[in-house]
């Protein structure tokens, strides 16, 4: 097997090569760059630039007040531990488990932002970047690096970047599509592979009870996807749930923000083709990948799959083209009016706004579109409904009444478009757990809300 000097020196003429050397440092040189008071982006998702952090966090005596920015990354984020506060100050737009307690504590922030809008806080000078992190595939013969696992995210924020700092990896796969950075646009290039970070989908400390929910859910959305139709999935076991009941479909394609492991079969066996795709025919569509090796290895140079910047993937107006959107996203819990709670536990942030809104308003505006919330009925524990009779105290309302036409529970289908509040109350006390419908009937009358 080649070293990576060895490709890389097989790869690029001779005058690429020479710049490429030039700008070789080490991770502790590299960070260097980074001074007190300096916005830092970080590639987020699996592509974290793990080398680089090391290197940023070990020089954290030398650095006061630099604020960091990125999306959810998977892994573990040494800035974010107790006492690296006066060091490092991490601002989330979206918060995954290994930054909610450090928010909770007040030791982190977290910005509300539609994942369509964060490439606009970089592209308009909101907020400057001063330094980035990549994790970037090898450069071809051109000199171009491809940001591999996570695009969308990152490369607006890159072309807007004072300072380039790339971990180039033999482990990152070269991805295709708008999504590629040249070498001279690097100032400062480390070498260092290692395994990208994997994120399997479905929790495999998941009971057999809350998986055969899950699986049920999965087939209620799978009854709603017509041949044709154009998917968005978001994070989590629904939407692999939901691959699994689509095997008797036809001609169905992708347009998503991200995707996982779940699509490879379907692509495979040829049901996930594009065929009938209205813009980018024949081609997955996304931003970035959450999954594992095997996803890795399928995307890697393969030009059925195109990634390109969020600002693009994630526009209501782009999407709203595909004919047959199908939008499928996930809530924390949805009052009887139909708004939807998907980023917080009452006041306590728990996630993200992400593309939620952005795809069911695009999918509302398709021909043929269905938006659809899909959610368990219960609390995994099933102490509490989630179909409630009122938000909790301090909620945010990620995706308003007006934008919901569907909800999917593992009791069924309840459609709210054009419904009346009484209506749907009436819709979503029907797929709510049994346990709870009473409940929910009397809050409704006394309300009258039926």
């Amino acid at each position: 097997m080649l070293t990576t000097e060895e490709i890389r020196k097989k790869n690029l003429p001779v005058n690429l090569y020479n710049i490429y050397s030039k700008k070789l440092t080490s991770a502790d040189e590299a960070v260097k760059k980074i001074k007190s008071g300096d916005n830092v982006v970080i590639q987020p998702g699996c592509a974290v630039p793990l080398e680089l952090v090391r290197a940023m966090v070990r020089r954290k005596d030398e650095l006061e007040n630099v604020t960091i920015y990125h999306i959810l990354i998977v892994g573990d984020l040494p800035y974010v531990n107790p006492g690296m506060e006066k060091h490092f100050i991490h601002k989330a737009f979206f918060t995954g488990a290994n930054v909610r307690r450090a928010i909770h504590e007040g030791r982190a922030e977290f910005v509300p932002i539609f994942l369509s809008e964060v490439p606009l806080l970089f592209k308009r000078d909101i907020i400057p970047v001063d330094v980035i992190l990549l994790n970037l595939s090898l450069p071809d013969e051109h000199g171009f690096c491809s940001y591999g696992v996570d695009v969308g995210n990152i490369k607006t924020a890159a072309e807007k970047a004072k300072v380039v700092i790339a971990q180039v990896n033999s482990e990152m796969p070269r991805t295709l599509g708008d999504c590629f950075i040249h070498i001279n646009r690097i100032h400062h290039i480390v070498e260092h592979s290692e395994p990208i970070q994997e994120l399997p989908q479905i929790d495999p400390n998941a009971s057999e009870e809350i998986l055969k929910i899950y699986d049920t859910i999965g087939k209620n959305v799978a009854d709603l996807i017509e041949d044709g139709s154009t998917l968005q999935m978001g994070i989590g076991a629904i939407p692999d749930s939901v691959m699994r009941y689509l095997r008797d479909r036809k001609n169905l394609g992708i347009h998503t923000e991200m995707f996982s492991d779940g699509i490879v079969s379907l692509v495979e066996e040829g049901i996930i083709n594009g065929e009938e795709k209205t813009i980018h025919p024949g081609k997955i569509i996304a931003g970035f990948v959450l999954g594992t090796k095997k996803l890795f290895n399928f995307i890697d140079n393969n030009p059925v799959i195109e990634f390109h910047p969020q600002e693009y993937v994630n526009d209501p107006f782009i999407i709203a083209q595909n004919k047959k959107m199908v939008a499928i996203n996930s809530a924390i819990e949805i009052d009887m009016t139909g708004q939807v709670c998907a980023d917080s536990i009452g006041t306590r942030i728990f996630s993200g706004i992400g593309g939620q809104v952005d795809f069911i308003r695009g999918a509302a505006h398709s021909e043929g579109g269905k938006p659809i919330i899909a959610l368990p009925s219960t609390t995994k524990d099933g102490e509490f409904s989630r179909i409630v009779r009122e938000l909790r105290p301090g909620a945010g309302v990620v995706t308003s009444r007006g934008d919901v036409h569907y909800v999917v529970t593992e009791y069924g289908v309840a459609q709210l478009f054009g419904k009346s509040l009484k209506e749907r109350a009436r819709e979503l006390i029907k797929i709510a757990h049994p346990k709870f419908r009473d409940e929910l009937t009397k809050y409704a009358k006394e309300t009258r809300h039926i």
